[in-house]
């Protein structure tokens, strides 16, 4: 923002809330902040971004990170025109969740089951979307797919270990769980399964892979269209964008510790190799 003219303390204000993936601290501040009546409200990911979307029809919202942005129930119905108060930079489009499975299963060849895993505050249009992704992939690769919706430390626990009892398997998670982050990482850890996610924080983590789109750069180009909206821009009028690049990182660490053999091939179109 500073980069586009907007200096915070001189012409510009930042309020910030930080929800920490909870629908009903999401709920509250989305209340609080359209009560600020501001210009224009960021939205880091899908459930910030439903939550202030049923708050406000008229304030702009610019989102990152929201991954099925159409779909019945989500957040907008045109990806070119979104028409209403909201738009943005999708992290994800409908086939990025085959490919984790196929990723997956390339690292770990023996894998036969793979749980979806993912927070239950998440749209269910959404989740059942992400879902059927999975399925058609693994119809192809031989992999059984359950999903695991939990709502709570206690239940994600009980789920992971659940699943860990029967062997070959893997977990394929959900990018918007990231404030269960590190109790997934020590869970796969634990039980030696193989993860995949979007978030390269997974990986960078323990995690044995991530595949998706760099959110930081994604963060920066919505700047510009924050700047646009402020002004006189309508969201409207500007379409969402989806990702045109994936980054692929492997965690080889992970990799030996599981004893998995990554392919030279995988390896050789690896954005980053974490050693």
């Amino acid at each position: 923002m500073g980069k586009l003219g907007w200096i915070e303390g001189r012409n510009l204000r930042i309020d910030l809330r930080f929800g920490e993936g909870d629908p009903a601290r999401l709920r509250a501040y989305a209340q609080e902040l359209v009560r600020l009546a501001p210009d224009v409200i960021f939205a880091g990911g899908n459930i910030a971004a439903r939550a202030l979307q049923r708050e406000t029809e008229t304030i702009p919202i610019v989102f990152v990170g929201a991954g099925a942005v159409i779909e019945g129930n989500t957040t907008v119905r045109n990806l070119t025109h979104p028409e209403g108060n909201l738009t943005g930079f999708a992290n994800k489009d409908e086939l990025i969740e085959g490919k984790w499975l196929q990723l997956l299963k390339e690292v770990a060849p023996q894998l036969a089951r793979v749980n979806f895993v993912y927070y239950d505050g998440i749209s269910p249009p959404v989740a059942r979307r992400e879902i059927r992704a999975v399925e058609r992939a693994a119809r192809t690769l031989g992999v059984e797919v359950m999903s695991t919706a939990f709502h709570d430390a206690s239940a994600l626990e009980s789920a992971v270990e659940a699943f860990a009892l029967s062997p070959e398997g893997g977990l394929i998670v959900n990018s918007n769980v990231t404030t269960y982050r590190d109790l997934i990482l020590r869970l796969a850890a634990r039980h030696q399964i193989p993860l995949i996610s979007a978030d390269r924080s997974y990986t960078s983590g323990g995690g044995l892979m991530s595949y998706g789109a760099n959110i930081l750069d994604l963060v920066r180009n919505a700047a510009g269209y924050v700047d646009r909206i402020l002004r006189g821009a309508r969201p409207g009028d500007l379409a969402v964008q989806l990702p045109t690049k994936y980054e692929l990182v492997i965690n080889l660490k992970t990799a030996k510790a599981l004893g998995l053999t990554v392919p030279p091939s995988l390896l050789a179109i690896a954005d980053e190799v974490i050693e």
